[in-house]
């Protein structure tokens, strides 16, 4: 059993056809245990039209009085109110408001008894439980499901850590069998001016996410696990055309795919504005992604997980989202509302960081949601606005998790390649490389700091690694830098920039600079009886 494999609960809600349109069905798709499987029908309820009027006015960039159902209630009315609620400023009590009153009407009847049963079994295999919400009503796709709550002091449903909470549809083809991949390779792709021509700083922004990316896979481990870090490649295209942004997905083998930029809902799955003469949808956008088998689409963009609206109403399947979902991507992340710059950068780097940790999808969306938490408060909608879509059958493993890798590389369990950079100037200058991992640059919190004015602040990474199945074990040089590094062959010296090299012993190395001073790698294998 995968240790991402976690008792799942998936609930469907849906609109009936009936004369009175506030009725809505609430049903179990998938349940730990054969009794879950249990229906309830129940009413819209005025109280909570009201209460999401009022987070529209206060949190949303798209209030419009028809963005949500309008509903009258002639069925039973909720027995909370928001004058029931501990004092608090009036935006923590609205938001702890709609999440009480959101999960009262969805967590009710058999439902509740379904839930509860299915997080005692999560919580007898002491693994969390997987909550999925299959929403059938496009009416209902922009409200934040992700604020449920079930009473005051109660964690909300994606921030509780005993729950792994998804969107998802059952409206979608069977899975295929997914790579076994063990090392991240992302497409990061920069678009360009939107139709009222907004501009993003493209340059420094592909750096400051490239830098993000490239920084926290390099310390996804800790020397203790005995395990390297998670390799990762991260291929930046600014403003590229559709037939390029096509061909660089076509020849790499990415199973990351990253946009930044301006978007819109449309009826086609909204647009990502690539440059100024060019646009792609995402129906266009999933054939490629579904052929590549990109497991994961995340968008840094507005709106990509609304749907687009026509006569006032919302239609179905059109949030960018749940185009890519139903057409095979197993998992997206998009977002409900703008979001600011800086919110985006730090989800993004607590979500990568949990990725290289071998954390599933869904478990480093929920450690990213609470580092937005922390850093802008609850009563901010920061942290309600990524939204999750997973496939019903992905279990969310981006990268093989720890334990199997362990069981697939007992070597590293058994040996310990001893390898040191040292320099060819000073005899005794040894520069040891601890844990399989050195970082290499002019900055202070490198594992080797070469003060030299041609190499970069975070120059190079020498990592240890099971490169691939049917390559051996061994050393890899990655540069990052803005001159390169240059390596000793029989031709002379040679640059890489922005590649991976294979190391072995007695190689030397100059980074930056042919004038810089000589390093020469070596190696040992030192084994533990």
């Amino acid at each position: 059993m995968s240790s991402h494999d976690h008792p799942s609960l998936s609930l469907a809600l849906e609109k009936l056809v009936s004369s009175e349109p506030q009725n809505y069905a609430i049903w179990v798709l998938k349940a730990p245990y054969p009794g879950g499987y249990v229906h309830h029908d129940c009413n819209w309820d005025d109280q909570l039209t009201e209460a999401w009027h009022s987070w529209q006015e206060m949190f949303s960039s798209s209030f419009n009085c028809n963005f949500y159902p309008q509903l009258t209630a002639s069925g039973m009315r909720s027995n909370l109110s928001i004058d029931d609620l501990p004092p608090a400023s009036q935006s923590t009590r609205l938001m702890q408001h709609l999440g009480l009153v959101m999960w009262q009407w969805l967590f009710s009847g058999a439902i509740d008894t379904a839930f509860a049963h299915s997080q005692g079994i999560a919580g007898g295999k002491a693994r969390p439980l997987r909550l999925r919400l299959d929403i059938r009503d496009p009416n209902l796709i922009s409200f934040p499901w992700e604020i449920l709550q079930p009473q005051p002091g109660k964690p909300a449903v994606s921030l509780n850590q005993l729950l792994l909470f998804s969107r998802t549809s059952s409206d979608v083809d069977r899975l295929p069998p997914q790579r076994n991949d063990r090392s991240i390779k992302i497409l990061l792709v920069l678009g360009g001016e939107d139709l009222e021509g907004h501009n993003l700083s493209l340059d420094r922004e592909a750096a400051a996410i490239a830098e993000v990316l490239r920084n926290t896979y390099a310390s996804g481990f800790a020397p203790t696990d005995r395990l390297p870090p998670a390799s990762c490649q991260v291929d930046v295209l600014t403003q590229p055309s559709r037939s390029k942004l096509i061909d660089t997905l076509d020849a790499g083998n990415y199973n990351l795919f990253f946009y930044a930029g301006h978007g819109m809902p449309g009826a086609d799955g909204g647009v990502l504005f690539l440059r100024p003469d060019a646009n792609i949808n995402g129906t266009e956008l999933a054939q490629v992604l579904v052929r590549k088998q990109v497991k994961l689409a995340v968008f840094n963009s507005c709106w990509g997980a609304q749907p687009y609206q026509e006569a006032q109403q919302s239609v179905p399947r059109s949030s960018m989202a749940e185009v890519l979902l139903h057409h095979g991507v197993p998992a997206i992340l998009a977002m409900r509302d703008t979001i600011a710059d800086h919110e985006a950068i730090s989800f993004i780097q607590a979500f990568t960081q949990s990725l290289a940790m071998r954390l599933s999808v869904d478990e480093a969306m929920a450690a990213a949601r609470q580092h937005l938490l922390t850093l802008y408060k609850f009563n901010q909608p920061a942290w309600t606005l990524p939204v999750l879509y997973m496939h019903p059958e992905y279990d969310g493993e981006l990268l093989k998790p720890v334990t199997e890798a362990v069981t697939e590389m007992p070597y590293l369990l058994n040996s310990i390649p001893n390898a040191c950079l040292r320099s060819l100037v000073t005899a005794t200058q040894n520069f040891p490389i601890q844990g399989g991992l050195m970082r290499v640059g002019r900055s202070g919190d490198n594992d080797l700091i070469i003060s030299e004015p041609w190499v970069s602040q975070r120059h190079a990474e020498i990592i240890y690694r099971n490169s691939s199945t049917d390559e051996t074990p061994g050393y890899f040089l990655r540069d990052f830098s803005r001159f390169g590094t240059l390596v000793q062959t029989t031709q002379g010296w040679q640059k890489i920039h922005h590649q991976e090299l294979p190391l072995k012993s007695g190689m030397q190395l100059k980074f930056g600079s042919d004038q810089g001073q000589s390093l020469e790698f070596s190696i040992e294998l030192i084994t533990i009886p």
